[in-house]
């Protein structure tokens, strides 16, 4: 294959993985009202750390084991195919969801421009959310686009990342400090620093989300095949992007904290926004309409060619389609992004806050995969330092698969996370036996 990633590229596709609508949204919608602005940072900071020591297990992957499938192919080769099936069917899960749930954030971003007018021709509600044709067309164009680009091969969708993630990095940047000047300083420490109060429940509650906020960075081991560059030496590209993540979603959440108090963030519709047309008007609010729209396309585009690697790996090893393990002359997977595509145009028809029950248990799903990344990598360590730092990568998994699922944990998945998971396990299940008993047949005749 001609074309490769280098570590720019690999930086801007974690980046761009990463940071999607949710940090633009969750300020207002979440962390101001429930965690503040210390116990958000701390919360994204621990997080953050616990990422970073997973990562670590990635990195031994990566010396050890470099293939299309990433942390799928890794088990499998493992552990056998039971395994590999488990952890490659919850990957997949944790990849789709967000192609959609990126693009319906277009459809946020142009009623935010243009008004609630520009959503027509209302069809229907589901879950409590209003579905308009106009949305449909509108979010299904936006999926249909970025198929087209990946299709069109790794040089155009990485040019596009990467100006995406510095357009991103910028505008958060500059936006960050110059609100941090011009705030009311006595307004914000009335509201979040004079009564400020070390919480553990508050902490956790933003911890626990953290394997949704940054399931991003694991898109590497997807493109391990690809890069121009030795692939253990993606570990510490990884980790500055993962910093990069922590920073941009605290600022996210203080620049919405500079102009109002959890209460009026809570009822704002859009808290980061509404802080930033106060602090520097239109012409400032233009600016942070260009960072969400990369953080949803570069969402969009990240997802998209993780879940077309993940499922040409599946194909290979016998757990789909032969044909979406088929490659195009530029070396792509074009029959798996159709078949994304064609997945994620479901999406926009079903709403958002489906789409989000489902996001929300892919949290849980990702910290399973990282918790057999980590045992596996554990087994594979090859120095007491590396020993170690699997151990915590392992631990930190459990710790954020207790946070999701404990009965007493106050960031427990809600009850409709667990209704989907269900479902999404008894799916498996079937299309699991089914692919074991096409074998046995194959192998009687």
């Amino acid at each position: 294959m001609e074309e490769r990633l280098s570590k720019f590229g690999v930086f801007s596709l974690v980046v761009g993985s990463i940071i999607g609508w949710g940090s633009f949204t969750l300020p207002g919608t979440s962390f101001l009202n429930s965690s503040g602005v210390v116990n958000t940072t701390i919360g994204l900071i621990i997080g953050g750390l616990l990422v970073i020591a997973i990562q670590y297990g990635y990195k031994i992957m990566l010396r050890e084991h470099i293939s299309e499938g990433g942390e799928f192919s890794y088990t499998y080769e493992n552990l056998g195919e039971r395994h590999g099936f488990i952890v490659g069917w919850s990957l997949i899960l944790c990849y789709l969801s967000l192609v959609p749930l990126n693009a319906l954030a277009y459809v946020l971003l142009f009623r935010k421009i243009f008004g609630p007018s520009i959503s027509q021709v209302f069809l229907y509600n589901f879950a409590g959310y209003d579905v308009f044709l106009s949305d449909i067309a509108l979010a299904s164009f936006v999926i249909i686009l970025f198929a087209w680009i990946n299709i069109r091969g790794l040089k155009l969708s990485s040019r596009i990342q990467n100006f995406m993630s510095v357009a991103l990095v910028i505008v958060v940047f500059a936006l960050f400090f110059y609100m941090a000047f011009a705030m009311d300083s006595v307004s914000f420490k009335d509201n979040y620093l004079s009564n400020y109060n070390f919480s553990f429940k508050d902490i956790s509650l933003v911890v626990a989300i953290v394997p949704f906020l940054f399931v991003g960075f694991d898109v590497v081991p997807q493109v391990s095949t690809e890069l121009n560059f030795k692939p253990e030496k993606a570990d510490r590209v990884t980790i500055i992007a993962i910093v990069f993540g922590v920073l941009l979603y605290a600022m996210l959440n203080s620049i919405a904290a500079f102009n109002f108090s959890p209460v009026e963030a809570v009822a704002d519709e859009w808290a980061v926004g509404s802080s930033v047309i106060k602090s520097t008007g239109m012409f400032g609010f233009s600016f942070l309409v260009v960072a969400l729209w990369a953080a949803v396309t570069g969402g969009i585009n990240g997802f998209m060619i993780s879940s077309s690697r993940l499922l040409g790996a599946l194909s290979r090893y016998g757990m789909a389609p032969e044909s979406l393990g088929k490659k195009n002359l530029k070396g792509i997977y074009s029959n798996a992004i159709v078949f994304i595509t064609g997945i994620s145009l479901i999406g926009p028809w079903i709403g958002r806050e489906v789409i989000i029950y489902i996001v929300d248990m892919s949290s849980l799903l990702a910290a399973i995969v990282y918790t057999y990344v980590a045992g596996i990598s554990f087994g594979k360590a090859k120095s007491k330092l590396e020993k170690n730092m699997s151990n915590i990568a392992r631990l930190s998994g459990l710790l954020f698969i207790s946070l999701l699922v404990l009965p007493f944990s106050p960031s427990r998945l809600s009850t409709n996370s667990f209704v989907f998971l269900v479902v999404w396990i008894t799916l498996g299940l079937i299309f699991y036996t089914g692919k074991k008993n096409v074998k046995n047949l194959g192998g009687l005749s």
